[in-house]
């Protein structure tokens, strides 16, 4: 069933919530404690009644609302030096704090609302409902904005990167590895300690060894080379390596000798690469050449896996709320949970659901 549009909300959830970083618990009670531009809710009517449901394992209690909303302005929303923050994070707690803290909100919503434009017009309904949100269906989410519900990975990989160490990512196909990849690239400036140039390399687009050279040569910026050339010249440029689609190096056209330079690329505290891969398997069973005369695994040995999981059922509802808050249309919570389990909580398949469950509701506009 259709509803109306809640502008605000919309705006925290795709403006705020995101570029500062919140957790589900943190969304879900930073929603309840502002839920319109003009009104602050004390943590007692927070704990009585605000929580969505799919957070309902948060202990909800006025205390419990007071310490969360401690974290989130004196974690997430102090000034850094490349974000702006709200300057009065540090303050004591009180609803001093929280009016001055949506007064800081409410400038950036009424930039954000102008920047709109007849998108959410209560005039003219056809732009928000007939953009269908749950795009694209199929291929990596590089925009930012796009890009949803992996933060624990993120933590784990940056925390794996930051002890020196290389990761591969295992996942089945379409659960979002390639998009996975992308926002590693894109927050390493921020979340990496030691400085490295992040290059994203796809393998469906090189077609053999010397074609994975070439490529790589022109991404760092260096004249192609190979061997001891290629060791020495990315000393100087020190390299975030994030291949995708790693798998294709067990086609014709690559060695073995290929993984055994990327291993000796990126072995030690100052190795002149650090590795994030990405594949449908477990590496020693996707090089099975790997033990070939008791030989160390080229690549499995230098990686720590992380295992890509499908979305909980938490994640799963929140995108689909998050992706519709933008729109006029509002899915039924026999539809959600429906959508949710029909996916199984995978991305590609649950984007692909809600995409033609929208498309029905246009359909009954038109």
């Amino acid at each position: 069933m259709t509803g109306t549009v809640n502008l605000w909300q919309s705006f925290l959830r795709l403006e705020i919530v995101t570029v500062y970083g919140l957790t589900p618990t943190e969304t879900a009670i930073f929603l309840a404690k502002f839920p319109d531009e003009n009104t602050v809710k004390s943590n007692k009517e927070v704990a009585d009644g605000g929580i969505t449901e799919e957070n309902s394992d948060i202990l909800i209690d006025p205390e419990n609302v007071r310490r969360q909303m401690w974290t989130i302005y004196n974690k997430r929303f102090c000034p850094q030096e490349n974000r702006e923050g709200f300057s009065g994070c540090n303050d004591r707690s009180s609803s001093a704090k929280d009016t001055a803290f949506l007064a800081w909100l409410k400038p950036q919503y009424e930039k954000w609302r102008s920047s709109q434009g007849s998108a959410f017009s209560t005039g003219d309904r056809t732009p928000a409902i007939s953009s269908n949100p749950f795009i694209p269906q199929t291929g990596k989410v590089d925009d930012p904005q796009l890009f949803f519900g992996r933060e624990r990975e993120i933590r784990r990989v940056f925390e794996v990167l930051n002890s020196n160490d290389s990761v591969a990512l295992i996942g089945e196909e379409g659960i979002g590895k390639s998009s996975l990849l992308s926002a590693i690239c894109q927050q390493t400036e921020n979340l990496l300690f030691s400085p490295r140039q992040p290059i994203y390399l796809d393998l469906n687009g090189v077609r053999d060894e010397d074609d994975f050279y070439t490529a790589l040569c022109e991404e760092v910026g260096i004249s192609k080379s190979n061997g001891y050339m290629l060791t020495r010249a990315l000393k100087k440029h020190r390299v975030l390596l994030a291949i995708d689609n790693v798998g294709k190096m067990t086609w014709e056209g690559f060695t073995r000798q290929v993984r055994d330079h990327l291993r000796g690329l990126a072995e030690g505290q100052n190795a002149p690469l650090q590795l994030i891969l990405a594949a449908s398997e477990p590496l020693d069973k996707l090089f099975n050449d790997s033990q070939d005369e008791g030989k160390t695994s080229p690549l499995a040995g230098i990686c720590q896996e992380e295992n890509i999981k499908p979305w909980d059922e938490a994640i799963a509802r929140a995108f689909i709320e998050t992706r519709l808050a933008v729109t006029l249309v509002r899915f039924t919570e026999e539809e959600i949970s429906q959508l949710i389990q029909e996916s199984g909580g995978h991305p590609r398949r649950l984007m692909k659901l809600c995409y033609q469950n929208y498309a029905r509701y246009v359909e009954d506009v038109k």
